[in-house]
Formats: structure tokens, sequence, C-alpha cells
């Protein structure tokens, strides 16, 4: 690909590795795109964040096609994962220790499919205090890292499908077909809530937004090779 190419506008599929941050990526990205042809600016950015803990689809925009960044996070999203059963973590993930523990001797592997049928269709969903949205010009993890207590506003979102693809014990396999700003964590210890048990997620991949797939995203070692080098 030219330089013209990636400024008059490209679609990037990039498949994001475990613990970078999507904002990390796209500024490797746009770092070694101005490196490669030897640009001194070039507009690259995301159309939806991953939680570091996640892998999976990143859909990147560079030059014109940035302006297209709106339409694109508004798409469909489509996760697989695993949620473990009997604990919670303050930040609904493994990003912090477990802070309690539950029963679950009472789930059965019927409870767990019937409960998945409370969650179709439009939910409320609160946001984990852990996240990169933004309170009185703070993100709320920094509010959470410090102690501090915060309001947060549950909002309305809609999961679409709701399946469950393997129980081993307490690991419990999913696929999610939601709506943009469906926090997949929340999902997971509300999830553990209405089992009368508490749950947090382990694993973590978004395989599609939209008509994007993850199957034909390539890693950033791989798009990095195919740059120019000097």
């Amino acid at each position: 690909m030219t330089s013209e190419e990636y400024q008059s506008g490209q679609v990037l599929l990039i498949d994001k590795p475990l613990q970078w941050t999507s904002f990390q990526v796209v500024n490797k990205l746009r770092y070694e795109i101005k490196k490669a042809f030897n640009l001194k600016k070039i507009k690259v950015g995301h159309a939806g964040t991953l939680d570091p803990l996640a892998t999976g689809l990143l859909v990147i925009c560079t030059g014109k096609m940035t302006k297209q960044i709106d339409s694109f996070q508004g798409q469909i999203k489509e996760y697989t994962g695993t949620l473990v059963l009997g604990s919670t973590t303050p930040s609904y993930d493994l990003e912090t220790e477990i802070n309690e523990t539950f029963p679950t001797n009472h789930i059965s592997e019927k409870l767990i499919h019937q409960t998945t049928k409370q969650f179709i269709g439009e939910i409320e969903q609160i946001p984990p205090v852990f996240s990169a949205l933004k309170k009185d010009g703070k993100r709320l993890y920094q509010f959470a890292r410090a102690g501090e207590h915060v309001e947060i506003k549950a909002r309305n979102v809609t999961i679409q499908e709701f399946e469950i693809t393997k129980i081993d014990g307490l690991n419990v396999d999913f696929r999610i077909i939601c709506s943009k700003g469906t926090y997949i964590r929340s999902l997971a210890h509300d999830f553990g809530k209405a089992l009368q048990s508490g749950a947090h997620l382990s694993v973590l991949r978004r395989t599609k937004i939209g008509d994007f797939n993850v199957d034909n995203a390539e890693t950033v070692d791989d798009f990095l090779k195919n740059l120019p080098s000097e």
C-alpha cells in the first residue's frame, strides 16, 4: 500500500493482542506508518475500544476514513469469552483480585441455559467502575483506583443473542451479539447475580463488528512486516 492510499483513507482490521490498550495499537500503527513513508502526520483512529485483557477485532481507520469511525462504532458486535462462576472482582474481570466468593452448588447446566433468556432484548446495564467512561472530566477507573465511590448511571443496551457454548465446571464459555455500548464484563457480573451467586470474566474476544470479521484481521506484527522498511 502507498503513502497516498493511507492518507486518502484505509480500513485496517487488526487482531488486538492481550495486554495492549486500543490506544497503544493506534499509536504504534500511526508511528510506524509515518516512519515507513516519512510523513509528518497522518490521522489514525479506532472504531471501538477493547479492554487490555480482551483480544480480537479492532477496526482501525486512517486518513479520510477516520470520518467513518462513528458509523462503524454504532454497528452490532459479536464477542466470545469465558466467565467464571462463584466469585467476583471489583473490575468484573481479571484486572483485579477476587474480592468475594459465593455458593455454586445450586447451579445446574439447565439453570445456566435458562438464565441467559433474562438477558435477551433491551436490558438496563451499569458500566463497570473500572472503565474508560468519563464522569466530571475524569475516567471512571481513576476514581476506582483512588478508592473513591462514584455514582454510575444505568443505560439501555440490546443483546440479540446470548449462547452458552460450553460448560466446564465453574467455567462457562459464551457467544454474544450485542449493541454498541454493551459491557460484557457487566453482563458477566449481572449473570452471576441472576444465578444467585457471583461471576467474573476471565476471557474476552471480539469476533465481529458489523460485516468486519476477526478472521480477516492481521496481527500488529504481520501488519508491520508488510510496511516498507528503510
